[in-house]
């Protein structure tokens, strides 16, 4: 049997409610089907299954609040012989009291699901029907959450801090000249060069790419770049493109344009949200000469770029964030002269 537990999507994250099931019991998943939806403090999340099975039950009902880790679905494996259901327990009737107080506020109480002793509906079910909870407000609950992470970061990681004023000339007149010859939907953005160099540094400098767990450094196999996206409500999320040291530029453009979309309409996937390996945060458009941003746990470092400036040939200030659990300024310094090199060689990226 196959336990489906509520993941991590985030060092931000303690709890999750869960807004729907998109199977049922007796349902064939494979890995990666996006099983459910679970609400977060920043988004609703696509939640992916990392299990091919078939699904034995349903145990977390639709708005349930519960905390990570906790099992949601139990699913049998391939090859395994199916299990007998176990039975409900028999649901108690409403008390005599709670089903007045139904009748007083206009509640339905069949509808009801109880709290009480095997699902007796009580009178406390009765009022939160009749007077449901005001909405919460995402913005705050984001802003709940983003102070918690970072105060966590700030108090666990020991940052230092570098910053590199790098040459976008060849940059610039490549992107120039490559966009000259694309329709308008198939140019590409200054950005796509950032990350993938990004990607390819942290391939030469593997200490800047992983997370510290469990009082130990684990480098990551594949360099899953996080992506800063201000939100329109306020706000802040940085799910993942994956493996973007393989993409080619062209491609990682429209995943960019993709992540982008998809998370200020708030459908992102349980896996863009709970694996990135490495941050970047372009606050280019803001009119920010430089940006020192806050690692986001269990990363090791944060890559920020500010805007570009013209005079007298463009530049911009690249900035690095990094754990000194794992690195020191002599290593952070070479990762950044590493990018700054590679902006250099644009062809090549």
């Amino acid at each position: 049997m196959i336990e489906f537990k509520l993941p991590s999507l985030g060092a931000d994250m303690d709890e999750g409610k869960l807004l729907q099931w998109n199977v049922k019991a007796g349902d064939k998943v494979k890995r990666g089907d996006l099983v459910a939806v679970v609400e977060t403090p920043k988004a609703a999340v696509d939640i992916e299954i990392w299990q091919d099975g078939v699904v034995h039950e349903l145990i977390t009902q639709p708005g349930t609040t519960i905390p990570v880790g906790t099992v949601m679905a139990r699913l049998i494996g391939e090859g395994e012989a199916p299990l007998a259901a176990a039975p409900a327990p028999e649901r108690r009737p409403a008390s005599p009291a709670a089903r007045k107080h139904a009748r007083e506020l206009g509640v339905d109480v069949e509808k009801l699901t109880g709290t009480g002793p095997h699902g007796a509906v009580t009178v406390e079910d009765v009022d939160k029907a009749a007077k449901p909870a005001a909405p919460a407000d995402r913005t705050a609950e984001m802003r709940k959450a983003i102070a918690a992470a970072m105060s966590r970061s700030k108090r666990e990681i020991p940052h230092y801090y570098l910053s590199e004023t790098v040459s976008l000339e060849r940059a610039a007149a490549w992107l120039e000249a490559e966009n000259a010859r694309r329709p308008l939907p198939e140019r590409m953005l200054m950005a796509v060069l950032y990350l993938k160099a990004v990607a390819l540094a942290c391939k030469a400098y593997p200490d800047m790419n992983g997370h510290y767990v469990d009082n130990a450094f684990r480098p990551a196999n594949s360099v899953h770049v996080g992506v800063a996206i201000s939100l329109r409500q306020g706000g802040l999320i940085a799910p993942a493109i994956h493996e973007v040291e393989k993409l080619p530029l062209p491609e990682l453009m429209k995943k960019l344009a993709d992540l982008v979309k998809r998370a200020r309409a708030g459908s992102l996937r349980s896996s863009e949200m709970s694996d990135p390996t490495i941050t970047v945060t372009n606050l280019g458009e803001g009119g920010v000469q430089t940006v020192f941003g806050i690692i986001y746990p269990p990363q090791v470092a944060l890559v920020g770029f500010g805007s570009v400036s013209r005079a007298p040939a463009p530049t911009v200030v690249a900035s690095l964030a990094a754990d000194h659990r794992v690195s020191d300024g002599h290593r952070g310094a070479l990762f950044l002269a590493e990018i700054a090199k590679l902006l250099q060689q644009p062809e090549t990226l």
